[in-house]
């Protein structure tokens, strides 16, 4: 069995990959392609040229895919244990809410907002724009954190009483947060923070994390 992520590792739609995979206890190998500098053939596995793309090289060709939530899905019907997706129908439509709305408002705000402005400006020797980072703290981001407390309320996971692919992708954006120093107030959305570091905390993401830091911290202190 052979299982291939094509992608940087810094990219929250790759460590969301990863994160299943890990959860799944699942071996694979990654290239760390860069969708800047995306190799000529990249396209013929990942035809809009995004991250991360994906190859199952036990089945024949074609044996690729691309795009995080397809890739995640596919992972979760060939290895169904332990289940990241909620069974009951009402759940599962719950956690690919969540999964989309990190994966649209989330990493659209986070990522163009803030960490492209002050993590991948930087990798591009591009100047950081932090008027545009501050616009995102103080007026993007406030009303996507109401939003994400309130639906956490009082529970451990966002969906079902249990992890699943909702947190795994709502966390993952966080990271990218975090990793351009953002920090989420605890005191204004002190269950919101409390679970953001519960989920940084587990094996799957902690791994990712440890792994991602001393590039970031190189990049950020250049």
């Amino acid at each position: 069995m052979a299982l291939m992520i094509y992608g940087s590792t810094v990219s929250p739609f790759v460590r969301k990959v990863r994160v299943v995979m890990a959860e799944k206890g699942l071996q694979y190998t990654i290239d760390p392609v860069s969708p800047f500098r995306a190799p000529p053939d990249f396209r013929e596995i990942s035809p809009l040229g995004r991250i991360p793309a994906f190859r199952d090289t036990d089945l024949p060709e074609p044996n690729h895919l691309c795009d995080s939530s397809v890739i995640c899905d596919y992972l979760e019907h060939k290895y169904p244990t332990p289940a990241l997706y909620p069974s009951a129908p009402y759940d599962r439509a719950r956690a690919l809410w969540f999964e989309e709305y990190a994966d649209s408002i989330l990493a659209e705000t986070m990522g163009r907002g803030f960490f492209f402005e002050r993590v991948v400006k930087k990798i591009l020797k591009a100047a950081t724009d932090e008027a545009v980072c501050q616009t995102t703290l103080t007026e993007k981001l406030p009303p996507l954190f109401d939003y994400l407390s309130a639906q956490l309320g009082g529970n451990e996971y966002l969906v079902g009483g249990a992890f699943s692919i909702a947190d795994i992708t709502v966390a993952t954006m966080l990271v990218n947060f975090e990793h351009a120093g953002g920090v989420i107030d605890a005191a204004r959305w002190p269950k919101l923070a409390a679970y953001i570091k519960r989920m940084h905390e587990r094996p799957s993401f902690k791994a990712c994390i440890d792994e991602e830091r001393p590039f970031i911290e190189r990049v950020r202190a250049a």
